[in-house]
């Protein structure tokens, strides 16, 4: 059962950037919070703390393509991105998750609390096409251990992002 952050004190602690910027929105959110695994931050193992699908919690990953540079996909948490997929998606021949040496200074958030929100810089964004067919989904709020709960639609809006098909056909799961 997941964990529900319901005092504004404790809501006021754990404000991300990411949350304070749906905050000026006026985008309606939830925060939850869940228990970080230094040794697994996979986001099957993050659905799995926090006691949701991991089809309804998505993972944040930042690629670079080689016509239009720096680029964010926005997957499922139990799917893999196809790489020709959001190549195509984003305007390039080819394209690679970049170094996650590189993510903070690029994005500001480490490897398992990069939001697709608030980064650095505004990157053009593409969100898997099966969002669409959630009530709502859960993304990292920008730091480890506490992810934004919020609307498909509202995400894809304040993101910019297209919607696109990303994810590798019969993948697994298993990261």
């Amino acid at each position: 059962m997941p964990r529900w952050l319901e005092t504004d004190a404790v809501k006021k602690e754990t404000k991300t950037n990411a949350a304070r910027l749906l905050d000026r929105a006026g985008i309606a959110y939830e925060l939850n919070s869940y228990p970080v695994d230094e040794d697994d931050l996979s986001a099957v193992h993050v659905a799995a703390s926090l006691g949701v699908d991991a089809r309804a919690l998505y993972k944040t990953l930042v690629l670079r393509g080689d016509r239009t540079g720096v680029f964010v996909c926005v997957v499922p948490g139990d799917a893999e991105v196809d790489l020709k997929k959001a190549a195509r998606a984003s305007g390039n021949k080819k394209a690679d998750l970049v170094p996650v040496k590189e993510l903070l200074s690029l994005t500001g958030y480490v490897r398992g609390g990069c939001s697709p929100i608030g980064m650095k810089k505004r990157y053009p964004t593409y969100i898997d096409s099966g969002v669409s067919e959630c009530g709502r989904i859960y993304v990292s709020a920008g730091v480890r251990g506490l992810q934004l709960i919020l609307s498909p639609t509202d995400l894809v809006a304040f993101t910019g992002a297209a919607t696109a098909d990303l994810i590798v056909v019969g993948y697994d799961g298993k990261e």
